[in-house]
């Protein structure tokens, strides 16, 4: 029996032969594949500018076969990104770019990569990718039906509030402050005496500007993508955990392809990678000198950062064993 994805492909193709319904040019007998894909941010930000990059390089190089549509603020699962996912691996959603931290809230072994305070920087970051996180991430997504396609990155997170600046533990206490949905900043956020809440990421600007939230922690790209210094007076940069993404594809689509398009695919997939991995840190020195001129910005100093950093070892110990050794091991920038 032909498969759906199999039966999508022809059926569009019959289309484009018989009547000429579409823009896509195709040669008779090559199978036409339209996809979408969904990001959890808008338009200005990198995460789209980078998906649009793959979906032009996968109609160029594979001359008008390979269609992406790329939807934004996870439109496809109604603002819900752990439900995007969830649609990725099932196969009614065929790419994504996620960030390890949504991945988590299904596994927790996903939130290796993003303890706190584990990167001092992004050569610290780049390190542990190439000496083997990435290859710890493509088979644990492979376990869960999902083709990693390699990182991107959201950056450093930040933390911003509207109730005074944070330089130590004990300033963040009482603020009640939107985290994501996986116990890990949980855990982070009560330990300094915050009052963590989660809600999708779609509702926080809404929700810091009724008051119904005081504060909010995110990469530079999503905090200036998402317009969030028109409603938070205090932003602290801190680079506490880092983000990567991923792009990735759903397991069985991918299988389906012949070798010279899975080709196509993946070497898209690295352009696109490459060119927002780029953009990212370049705009987030940018965008927080930018900040400063909107809000009250604190840079903390290594001395500072140190404190909190001490303050995580607890949660360390009682976070290994649920990464585990193999995920522990990868992440760390000194294996």
């Amino acid at each position: 029996m032909m498969s759906k994805r199999r039966l999508r492909g022809v059926a569009v193709l019959a289309c484009l032969a018989l009547s000429g319904c579409g823009p896509v040019a195709a040669v008779p007998g090559d199978e036409v594949h339209t996809w979408n894909m969904t990001v959890t941010t808008g338009e200005s930000s990198t995460w789209y500018q980078a998906s649009q990059r793959f979906a032009d390089a996968l109609e160029r190089e594979s001359d008008g076969r390979m269609q992406l549509k790329v939807f934004t603020s996870e439109q496809l699962s109604a603002g819900d990104p752990a439900a995007g996912v969830e649609q990725l691996m099932s196969g009614s959603k065929d790419f994504s770019y996620n960030s390890t931290i949504i991945y988590a809230g299904i596994d927790p072994r996903f939130g290796a990569i993003n303890a706190p305070f584990l990167y001092q920087d992004y050569e610290d970051a780049d390190r542990a990718i190439e000496s083997g996180a990435r290859e710890a991430y493509e088979d644990l997504c492979a376990e869960y039906g999902v083709k990693m396609l390699g990182f991107g990155e959201s950056g450093f997170r930040q933390v911003s509030n509207n109730v005074r600046p944070v330089r130590t533990p004990d300033d963040l206490d009482g603020i009640k402050i939107r985290i994501p949905g996986i116990g890990l900043f949980t855990d982070i956020y009560r330990g300094m005496g915050a009052n963590p809440t989660t809600m999708n990421f779609s509702e926080v600007f809404t929700s810091l500007q009724q008051g119904t939230i005081e504060g909010q922690e995110n990469p530079m790209d999503v905090i200036a993508s998402s317009g969030l210094a028109e409603v938070q007076e205090y932003l602290t940069v801190w680079n506490y955990v880092y983000d990567p993404l991923v792009l990735g594809m759903n397991q069985e689509l991918f299988d389906s392809l012949g070798e010279a398009d899975q080709r196509i695919v993946l070497d898209a997939a690295e352009e696109a990678n490459d060119f927002q991995v780029q953009a990212s840190r370049d705009l987030e020195q940018t965008e927080i000198d930018r900040h400063a001129g909107l809000m009250d910005v604190t840079r903390l100093t290594d001395e500072q950062v140190n404190a909190f950093r001490t303050a995580m070892q607890p949660l360390y110990d009682e976070y290994e064993p649920v990464w585990g050794e193999t995920l522990t091991s990868a992440v760390n920038p000194g294996s």
